[in-house]
């Protein structure tokens, strides 16, 4: 593997006395932003060992996007990737190479992860209701469990506010027949009780056959804030979304098919014309939290999630199909202490619990796409958590501060894990930064893995261990120019064991077992710039050299990690006029990405996904004094590009063949709001 000599790298961003001299005097908002999700408590950016993406309301609404994860795309370290389904495929969010589950994504502190899939899909998140965004790279499993091997998304949707009442409503209308329409209201009812609602209604047809989404949320958040020694909140959401999952494109030859009379199962546009999906989900988290003494903070909560999903899969070899529903409930509390005994050092102290109910209903779907009763197999299962960590943080003197801790956790279905984590800051000036840490990290086999209902075919793995691993990381952050410059540099490696794949065993039944392990080194660079003559603007680049180790019969193969891109761009550029308008445009470029099929033995890859470039553009201009036009633009340029890889069996000619998930095509939006 190539290792890459990060302190040269990084030495561009030691301070030289002119930037001292120039920012002594000043007071540094960014070193100063303070971040909850890294410690669980209150530390400025600059007291923490680990790298941070901060993106707030006015970065929401200046930039292109539809979604926390299109917003997030090509940050440093981070990948967006998307399955093609205009509605219905998971928008993941990778950090630094890792797959999808090693992200946890958390919405107020609490995990929105699916049990039954190990990953989040960032396309459900209520968008409207965010509102800020941290991104904590690095190992996170010390104080969030399963899945935080990457790093954590973290989401703090809207409160409302005290300086009075905030309303808003916005209609929108955009290509591919879509439409957007949705309301917010904020309030405090009193001097201590206030509120802030969501809602909106989203309908698209989609960018290709049978990619249409019908989308409907809402959320509200109250407040009970009387002192420092009391606040009170309770968050819940609610979700229904149904879609088409067109599957692949099929090569260009695919002619449509229909068997029995019934319309269509395929055409070359999509693999799948009669396959769809639906999500409901609800969560509710209600959170009590305080600081009573200047030496002590204290946060307790509990939430309850119902995730239900339906996947309804028609086959066009035969006319039938088949029909499943996962249904996860998950029920949690946490309650975490923070002690500061004196001023340069804290405890915290904290311990959380888990309880899954897992179920899976699976039917038969004859030719006239009605549920062959005989068949149906229900299937249900529990499994619990209960984790319990000690951090301690002590900064020994104005320039150094050093933090370790300890995680036990104990799982019903693998027994239990310890997970250490240490790190250093030195804060050479108020200007400067630099971060290391490094941690252990574990992902849980996901109910799915451990439980999915056998036949011929398939079948869960109960006897699954976690995959486990490291996460170091070493960050240098500087800001010149009274923060109107900001640079930030890090590397990374990472390595995982006992990766869990899906797969032919030697009874040819396909099921997941302890597989392969995966490692990586990385080099992440971000500079923003402004504002400077009305205007912002950003760079970052993200390098990472991901290997994967794949068993096999005839030994071990070490190969590029699929999928994974060796080089990500973005770019981004905001300016404002005095007359109320504002304009941004994106870059985004990924480069080819690796992919090998079902062969364990190859080393270079069977095929390759393109790189590519993508520009988005947004502008708002600002009519009256409460009224807002807005456009939208992503792909700009209608670049055609490709996420993955699928097989596609032509029900014709009886011919399988490697089919894309195509990224989406250009497509505009136009909306006007009203807020006061």
């Amino acid at each position: 593997m190539k290792r890459i000599i990060a302190c040269a790298s990084l030495a561009v961003f030691i301070p030289t006395g002119e930037a001292f001299a120039e920012t002594n005097n000043n007071s540094q908002f960014i070193m100063e932003e303070v971040v909850v999700s890294a410690t669980k408590t209150e530390e400025k950016r600059r007291d923490i060992p680990n790298a941070v993406i901060i993106i707030d309301q006015e970065d929401m609404k200046t930039a292109p996007g539809n979604n926390i994860a299109e917003y997030l795309a090509n940050e440093p370290g981070i990948d967006f990737r998307t399955f093609g389904d205009y509605g219905g495929s998971n928008q993941e969010i990778h950090l630094r190479g890792m797959g999808g589950p090693a992200t946890q994504l958390l919405v107020n502190g609490v995990r929105y992860n699916s049990p039954s899939l190990g990953l989040a899909n960032a396309a459900k998140v209520i968008i409207n209701a965010v509102d800020r965004v941290e991104v904590v790279k690095g190992a996170g499993s010390l104080l969030y469990g399963s899945g935080a091997m990457g790093g954590t998304v973290s989401l703090m949707t809207k409160k409302p506010s005290r300086s009075g009442t905030i309303a808003k409503v916005e209609a929108g209308y955009g290509t591919q027949d879509s439409y957007r329409l949705e309301a917010e209201r904020g309030m405090y009812l009193n001097d201590y009780l206030g509120y802030y609602m969501t809602s909106s209604y989203t309908k698209t047809d989609g960018f290709r056959d049978n990619s249409g989404l019908e989308r409907t949320d809402a959320s509200i958040h109250f407040v009970f804030e009387k002192n420092e020694s009391l606040h009170l909140s309770l968050y819940s959401d609610f979700l229904n979304r149904n879609y088409g999952v067109p599957g692949v494109v099929p090569p260009a030859s695919t002619i449509e098919n229909p068997v029995n009379h019934v319309p269509p199962f395929t055409n070359n546009e999509a693999a799948g014309l009669l396959d769809h999906g639906k999500d409901e989900d609800l969560h509710l988290i209600i959170k009590a939290q305080g600081n009573p003494f200047s030496w002590l903070t204290y946060s307790i909560s509990t939430d309850l999630s119902h995730q239900d999903n339906m996947h309804h899969a028609r086959y066009a070899s035969s006319g039938g199909g088949n029909e499943t529903n996962t249904t996860n409930n998950i029920l949690g509390a946490e309650a975490n202490i923070e002690f500061k005994p004196f001023r340069e050092a804290s405890l915290l102290l904290g311990v959380d619990y888990d309880h899954f109910d897992w179920g899976n209903n699976q039917v038969a779907i004859d030719t006239s796409d009605q549920p062959d009763e005989g068949s149906r197999n229900i299937t249900s299962k529990k499994a619990q958590t209960i984790g319990s960590f000690i951090e301690a943080q002590y900064r020994t003197c104005q320039y150094l501060k050093i933090l370790a801790g300890l995680r036990h956790q104990d799982n019903s279905s693998f027994g239990t894990k310890n997970l250490p984590m240490a790190g250093l800051v030195v804060n050479l000036h108020d200007t400067n930064t630099i971060k290391l840490s490094h941690g252990r990290h574990f992902l849980a086999p996901t109910m799915n893995d451990l439980f999915w209902p056998g036949d011929i075919w398939t079948e869960g793995n109960p006897n699954l261990e976690p995959e486990t691993g490291h996460h170091t990381d070493l960050t240098i952050e500087q800001a010149l120019l009274n923060d109107r410059i900001f640079l930030t540099g890090s590397y990374f490696n990472w390595d995982l064991n006992d990766k869990i794949l899906w797969g032919l065993d030697t009874d040819w039944i396909y099921r997941p077992n302890n597989l392969d392990s995966y490692e990586a080194d990385g080099l992440e660079l971000g500079v923003k710039i402004g504002p400077f003559l009305n205007m912002n603007a950003s760079l970052s680049y993200t390098y990472t050299d991901a290997e994967e180790k794949v068993t096999h019969d005839a030994g071990i193969t070490t190969r590029a990690a699929s999928y994974v891109p060796e080089n990500k761009l973005k770019a981004g550029l905001t300016w404002w006029s005095d007359f109320g308008l504002t304009a941004s445009a994106v870059i985004n470029y990924v480069g080819d990405r690796p992919y090998y099929g079902t062969d364990k033995t190859i080393t270079s890859s069977s095929d390759t996904l393109e790189s590519y470039w993508t520009v988005d553009f947004k502008a708002e201009q600002q009519l009256l004094d409460n009224m807002k036009l807005t456009l939208q633009a992503m792909n700009l340029f209608d670049e055609e590009y490709n996420t993955f890889f699928g097989a596609f069996f032509d029900p014709v000619t009886f011919a399988s063949s490697l089919g894309t998930y195509p990224g989406a095509g250009r497509s505009v939006f136009v909306s006007v709001s009203y807020e006061y």
